[in-house]
């Protein structure tokens, strides 16, 4: 496994990769950037820049998600989520089938450790706001901005 730090425009993020595919890439308070010889690292990078100059709205790169059987349901429910749209927690739990997996669905989305890639930050409380996202309530703010999904007047009726 091979990791390297990216400094993103919503801070560092941590990329690994395994022979197969990405298996994290996840904030992180790291500051130092490096440089890798592996491909996927490399690609990953590469399709994260697009994303941020806003010329990417699906990531291609192969990933690999890692956890129980509900987690890997809630991961693959969360990249149904198409580029600029949201959904609720309720509505995800109600995806999987079950409304009273609402939290156990939450909890899930905050172990996914390749956010972005696998859009967690998509997801928001029922009646609008910015609720449970790992790397921080502004990165998520930021990337919903990013995404054309919430205007900054839209954002003092959460202060």
């Amino acid at each position: 496994m091979e990791s390297v730090v990216y400094q993103s425009p919503v801070g560092g993020i941590k990329i690994s990769a395994d022979d197969d595919a990405i298996i994290e890439a996840c904030f992180t308070r790291e500051t130092k950037s490096g440089t890798t010889e592996n491909m996927l690292i490399q690609q990953c990078i590469s399709e994260l820049e697009s994303y941020f100059q806003g010329d990417l709205k699906q990531f291609t790169i192969p990933i690999k998600l890692t956890g129980t059987d509900f987690q890997n349901r809630v991961w693959s429910e969360l990249l149904k989520i198409p580029y600029g749209k949201t959904i609720s927690y309720s509505e995800l739990a109600i995806r999987l089938g079950d409304l009273k997996c609402i939290r156990a669905a939450g909890t899930a989305n905050g172990k996914n450790k390749i956010p972005i890639i696998v859009p967690c930050h998509r997801v928001i409380g029922k009646d609008g706001s910015l609720v449970g996202f790992g790397g921080g309530l502004d990165k998520k703010e930021w990337l919903l901005k990013h995404e054309g999904i919430i205007r900054s007047e839209q954002m003092k009726i959460f202060a």
